[in-house]
C-alpha cells in the first residue's frame, strides 16, 4: 500500500505539537480547543458542541481547495483511526525473546519494542518523530541492535547502533548516501551494508550512472569501514553467508520477471554468476534464499520451469536444480529454513491469500502439516537460531496484524501479541473480502477483491475502486483498517482490482502492461466499470476511483479515459507524466523503472510516454479530483502532483490538494493520515454519497 492504513489518531492526541493548539487558538476555534483540554465548550456544561467547529490542519500540511473539516466528523470516525497491530522484526540470538514493531498509544509512528514472553508487556526500545520498523541483533549475545531510520519520508536510510542498556543511538553511516543493512559476519563481529549515492550530491542534481557499494564495518568503530566491492547499477541485494563465512550470495534484481544469483568471495570481492547459467539464453526469476545446511548448494526461488515461482535446490557440483514445490500452482512468496536444517517453511500466495506450507528435507522435501494455525493470511516464518520456534504474522479481515509462534518440534501454536481496536468497533463483524472476476477487452480474465456493506444498506450501493501500486504488486486478503469505515458505516462497496501487470498470477500476466502495453491495464478498469453496471446491487453512476503510487497514475488515467463513467478520482503520490517522472525520480531507481515503463531517452518511446500521460490529457478530466502528496517523496517527486493540480485547475476541474511537508511516498504520521482520512470522507460526500 502507498500509505499505512492503521496509523491514525484523534485530533486531541497528546502527540499533537504545541503549535497545533496555538493554531487553534489563533483561528478562534475555542470549542475544539476546549474539547481537547477535556472541557465543555464555552456554552457551559451539558451544551452540545459547536457544530461550526472545524479541524485545523497541522503546520506541516498544505491544504488547497479542501472545505473545512467539521470537528463533528472527526468525532464520528475516530474509532476507526486507532487500529494498532504488531509486526515481527527479529529474534534475540540466544533467548526466546523477540522484537516487534508497533505504534504505542498517543504515538504518531511505529517504533521497536522488546517482548520477552507471549502476551507480555512491551518494552520500548526506540522513540522519536521518525518511524523505525526493522532491526538486527548483534549475533552472538544480543548486546545491541543495528537499525535503519530515514527522515521525513525521504527514504535516505541511515544505520544506527542502539545500545540496549542505555537506549542511546549512534549514527554509523554517511548521511550523503542511502544505506541498507545486509548481513552479519559473526566470527569477526563486523557487518555488511550496501550504499548508493543520492542525486542531491550530484552535479546538476542527477546522475547518469549509479553504482552499489558493499562495505563492512565494526559497529563499535564507525571509522573502520572497508569497501568490499563496487557493483554496477542498482538492484543488488546481499543474501546469506556460507558456514565458513568465505562466500556470500548476492541477488541481482533486473525486473519483476528477471533476476540473477551471484556468489562473491568475501576476501577478494570477486563475484561470479551461477543462475541463470552464464552463456545460456535462460531468463527468468532466480533468487537465492540461503546456503543448504551441508554447504552443497543453495535453496533458491525460480520461475524458470513455468508461470509461477517455486522453490528448488541448486547443487554446486552438478549445476542441477531439484524442484521442491512443482506441485503448487501458485507463487511462493517467501521461504525460511530452520537453522538445524530439519524444516522448510514457505508462504504461498494462493489467489491473493498467503498460506503456509511446510517441507521435510529428510523425506525428499515431502510436505508436513501443522494443526491449529490461526485464520487469515500467514506471512513468512522466521526461525530462532537456538530453539525450534518460528515466528510469523497473521493478517485478516477481523483485526490488525498479530504475531504468533509455531514450535516445530511439538506443533504448538502460541499467540504473542494482541492487536488494539477501539472498544466501540466490532471487528468481528467486519466484511470478509471475496474474489470477483470479469472479462477484459481482449477476453482475458481479470480478478479482484470485493468488500460489500452490511445488509442494513439497501438499494444500489456506491462503489470505491482502490487500485494498488507497483505495478508489480497485488491486492491481497487482509485487514482493511480505515477502509472498513467506508464499507461498514457509509455503505460503500470496495473493489480492489488486480489488473494486468499485477503479481501473483504468473510471469506472463505480470508482463502484460510493460512498455507500449501500458494502457491495456487501464482498459481492465474500463471492463470493470462494465461489470459494475451489470450488478444489481451496485450503482454505476456513483463510482469513485482511487489509488496510490502507480495506482495514483491509474486513477488519473481512468479519469482521462472514462470521465463520463466515474464521479471523481483520488490520486495519492501518483505519476502524472512518465517522462518527467523518469527524469526526476531518484537515480538509483531510474533504470529499474525504465524496464517497466520504457526508456524516455529513446525518442519514439518518449513520444509514446508523453502521449499517454495523464498530464497531456488533463483536459479530459472533468470530474472532481483529490490529489495527495508528500513533499519528500524520492520515488514519485512532489512535482508530479503539482503539475497535474495546476493543469486540471486551469481547465476548470474542481481540485482538492493536500501536501505534507514531512512525508514521502505516502503519509506515515498519524496526524497527517487522520487529516487525509477526514478529507477523503468529505470528498466521498461530495461525489458518491449525495
Amino acid at each position: 500500500m502507498p500509505y499505512p492504513l492503521d496509523l491514525n489518531s484523534s485530533p486531541c492526541s497528546a502527540s499533537r505539537p504545541r503549535r497545533w493548539r496555538h493554531t487553534l487558538a489563533a483561528l478562534g476555534l475555542s470549542a475544539l480547543l476546549a474539547a481537547c483540554a477535556g472541557l465543555a465548550p464555552s456554552g457551559g456544561p451539558g451544551v452540545a458542541p459547536d457544530p461550526s467547529a472545524v479541524i485545523a490542519p497541522n503546520a506541516n500540511l498544505l491544504v488547497q481547495g479542501i472545505p473545512p473539516i467539521p470537528a463533528s466528523l472527526a468525532a464520528q470516525v475516530d474509532k476507526y483511526t486507532d487500529f494498532r497491530g504488531h509486526g515481527f522484526v527479529t529474534w534475540h540470538p540466544t533467548k526466546p525473546e523477540m522484537i516487534v514493531s508497533h505504534r504505542a498509544p498517543g504515538s504518531s509512528v511505529n517504533h521497536l519494542f522488546r517482548l520477552t514472553r507471549p502476551m507480555g508487556p512491551l518494552e520500548a526500545l526506540t522513540e522519536g518523530p521518525e518511524p523505525v520498523s526493522s532491526a538486527h541483533y548483534e549475533p552472538k549475545e544480543g548486546r545491541f541492535l543495528i537499525y535503519p531510520r530515514a527522515t521525513g519520508g525521504n527514504e535516505v536510510s541511515q544505520l544506527y547502533r542502539l545500545d540496549l542498556p542505555s537506549r542511546q543511538s549512534t549514527l554509523l553511516t554517511n548521511p550523503d548516501e542511502r544505506h541498507a543493512f545486509e548481513t552479519w559476519f559473526s566470527k569477526s563481529g563486523r557487518f555488511l551494508f550496501s550504499s548508493v549515492p543520492l542525486d542531491r550530491t550530484a552535479r546538476g542534481g542527477t546522475r547518469t550512472t549509479v553504482s552499489t557499494v558493499l562495505r563492512t564495518m565494526d559497529p563499535m568503530d564507525p571509522s573502520s569501514v572497508k569497501t568490499l566491492a563496487e557493483l554496477p547499477g542498482t538492484g543488488w541485494n546481499a543474501g546469506t553467508l556460507s558456514k565458513d563465512e568465505k562466500t556470500l550470495t548476492i541477488n541481482r534484481y533486473i525486473s519483476a520477471n528477471e533476476s540473477q544469483v551471484w556468489l562473491m568471495d568475501v576476501e577478494t570481492g570477486q563475484r561470479r554468476q551461477v543462475l541463470p547459467e552464464p552463456g545460456s539464453n535462460i531468463r527468468g526469476v532466480h533468487a537465492a534464499t540461503r546456503f543448504l545446511p551441508d554447504g552443497s548448494g543453495l535453496l533458491v526461488a525460480t520461475d524458470r520451469f513455468g508461470e509461477f515461482r517455486e522453490l528448488a535446490t541448486f547443487d554446486f557440483k552438478t549445476g542441477q536444480l531439484q524442484r521442491i514445490t512443482a506441485h503448487i500452482p501458485w507463487d511462493v512468496a517467501g521461504a525460511s529454513m530452520s537453522y538445524d536444517g530439519k524444516l522448510l517453511a514457505a508462504s504461498v500466495n494462493v489467489d491473493g491469500k498467503d498460506e503456509p506450507r511446510f517441507f521435510d528435507p529428510a523425506r525428499n522435501w515431502a510436505e508436513r502439516s501443522y494443526k491449529g494455525l490461526p485464520e487469515g493470511s500467514v506471512g513468512s516464518m522466521r526461525f530462532h537460531k537456538k530453539q525450534p520456534l518460528a515466528a510469523f504474522g497473521v493478517n485478516g479481515a477481523k483485526g490488525p496484524g498479530q504475531v504468533y509462534t509455531l514450535d516445530a518440534a511439538t506443533g504448538k501454536v502460541t499467540q504473542w501479541t494482541k492487536a488494539h481496536a477501539h472498544p466501540d468497533v466490532e471487528v468481528a463483524s467486519f466484511t470478509e473480502q471475496q474474489i470477483i472476476r470479469w472479462k477484459s477487452f481482449d477476453g482475458r480474465t481479470i480478478s479482484g477483491l470485493i468488500s460489500r456493506p452490511p445488509a442494513k444498506f439497501t438499494g444500489k450501493r456506491p462503489v470505491l475502486i482502490n487500485i494498488h501500486g507497483g505495478p508489480e504488486a497485488q491486492a491481497k486478503v487482509g485487514f482493511l483498517a480505515r477502509n472498513q469505515y467506508y464499507v461498514q458505516e457509509l455503505g460503500i462497496t470496495l473493489i480492489q482490482p488486480n489488473v494486468r501487470g499485477s503479481t501473483g498470477y504468473g510471469k506472463t500476466f505480470v508482463a502484460l502492461d510493460n512498455g507500449r502495453l501500458r494502457e491495456d491495464s487501464v482498459k481492465d478498469i474500463g471492463a470493470l466499470l462494465d461489470w459494475i453496471a451489470q450488478q444489481p446491487d451496485l450503482d454505476a453512476s456513483r463510482v469513485l476511483v482511487t489509488g496510490g503510487s502507480y495506482g495514483g497514475y491509474m486513477s488519473l488515467a481512468v479519469a482521462t479515459h472514462y470521465a463520463d463513467r466515474i464521479a471523481g478520482n483520488i490520486d495519492v503520490v501518483g505519476i502524472s507524466h512518465f517522462v518527467t517522472f523518469l527524469e526526476t525520480t531518484e537515480s538509483y531507481r531510474r533504470d529499474l523503472r525504465r524496464v517497466e515503463y520504457g526508456d524516455e531517452r529513446d525518442p519514439a518511446m518518449r513520444e509514446f510516454l508523453h502521449n499517454i500521460s495523464p498530464l497531456t490529457n488533463a483536459h479530459k478530466i472533468r470530474k472532481p479530483m483529490f490529489v495527495v502528496q508528500g513533499k519528500n517523496d524520492p520515488r514519485v517527486p512532489w512535482t508530479e502532483a503539482e503539475q497535474i493540480v495546476a493543469k486540471a485547475r486551469a481547465n476548470g476541474t474542481p481540485v482538492w490538494y493536500l501536501r505534507a511537508e514531512n512525508e514521502g511516498h505516502g503519509f506515515a504520521r498519524k496526524e497527517n493520515a487522520d487529516f487525509q482520512f477526514y478529507a477523503t470522507i468529505l470528498f466521498m460526500r461530495e461525489t458518491i454519497l449525495k
